[in-house]
């Protein structure tokens, strides 16, 4: 008789790999467990030898949170030069001052390919002034070398600020993102033929290609949906700068989904709980879900390539052009 491996639906994959046992407990947490039932939780993952975890262990540890976050938020970098960025607003249900609250996150990807959680701050509404500061804090923390790619969605905030502080940056529009803003002004009949075509570009094996399929979506559907076409057309070159850089590295930088993936678990705490209760509590709970998953990210698919990008080797359509050695 074959037997199937039990799969926890309540602990993320990455946590399901980890002895923490602070992780777990963020992690039941932000999936809306009691607090009164951390124990018999706690016992179920890891057995009777976890030992008691009461209701009060469970508030103190929480309570050490934030400091833990306040620390490593003015931490010097572990490198001086990161390959690639990725960008992010996350909307949360605690408020400040009447005003939901915007959590800035970036991750970065370093030359030897591993990644890392750069930043958890909070913004005002993804406005330019908040990217603007949390990049010169970058640079004040130590990175003095512009990256080489930055990922993020369309959100101006941040693409007016990148220039101001990293001037030498390429820009990469987030494809998920951009997806599904241009479904979003077509009617449902129409959008999985649409997004079919839209998924043509940007799986596009060349960039000739990619503005071919390009074209294609925009005369099929400029006649009836403009503003669709217009979403698209706005971001043109920056949905195709991932096309100077390695192939292998495609699947990592057209998207913003490094930092999707993680936030998508925070998200659901604030549903189940309508709020965190405090802005504290949700940079805090923010900051320590995406620590805990920072220990089983992987590196850049080919890292090696890396080295090539920060030699200013030049790559075309995912290809490295052989005569553009220094």
């Amino acid at each position: 008789m074959n037997h199937e491996a039990f799969t926890s639906g309540v602990l993320p994959r990455f946590l399901r790999r980890t002895l923490s046992v602070e992780g777990v407990v963020a992690t039941l947490y932000l999936k809306g467990i009691s607090t009164n039932d951390f124990d018999v939780a706690v016992k179920a993952i890891y057995g009777e030898s976890a030992g008691s975890l009461s209701a009060s262990t469970v508030s103190r540890l929480k309570e050490v949170w934030y400091p833990e976050y306040e620390q490593w938020r003015t931490r010097k970098l572990s490198a001086t030069e990161y390959a690639y960025l990725w960008a992010d607003g996350v909307y949360f249900n605690a408020r400040i001052e009447g005003e939901r609250s915007c959590i800035l996150v970036i991750i970065a990807a370093k030359y030897n390919g591993d990644k890392e959680l750069l930043a958890i701050t909070a913004g005002y509404r993804e406005s330019e002034e908040s990217w603007r500061e949390l990049l010169l804090e970058l640079k004040d923390r130590g990175m003095a070398v512009d990256p080489k790619l930055a990922v993020a969605d369309g959100a101006l905030g941040f693409w007016k600020a990148l220039p101001k502080v990293f001037p030498t940056t390429k820009a990469q529009r987030c494809w998920v993102h951009k997806i599904t803003n241009v479904l979003d002004k077509l009617p449902k009949r129409v959008q999985p033929r649409a997004k079919t075509l839209l998924q043509d570009i940007c799986m596009a094996d060349t960039e000739e290609n990619a503005r071919r399929a390009f074209a294609h979506f925009c005369e099929s559907y400029r006649d009836k949906y403009e503003k669709a076409v217009e979403t698209l057309e706005k971001d043109r070159d920056e949905l195709m700068d991932f096309y100077r850089f390695p192939a292998a590295h495609w699947k990592h930088i057209r998207s913003t989904n490094v930092i999707e993936s993680v936030v998508a678990t925070v998200r659901l705490r604030t549903y189940k709980t309508k709020g965190m209760g405090t802005h504290s509590a949700t940079l805090a709970m923010t900051f320590k879900l995406m620590q805990e998953a920072q220990k089983s990210w992987r590196r850049i698919a080919k890292w090696q390539q890396l080295e090539l990008i920060q030699a200013g080797r030049v790559f075309k359509d995912g290809i490295l052009v052989e005569d553009s050695a220094a």
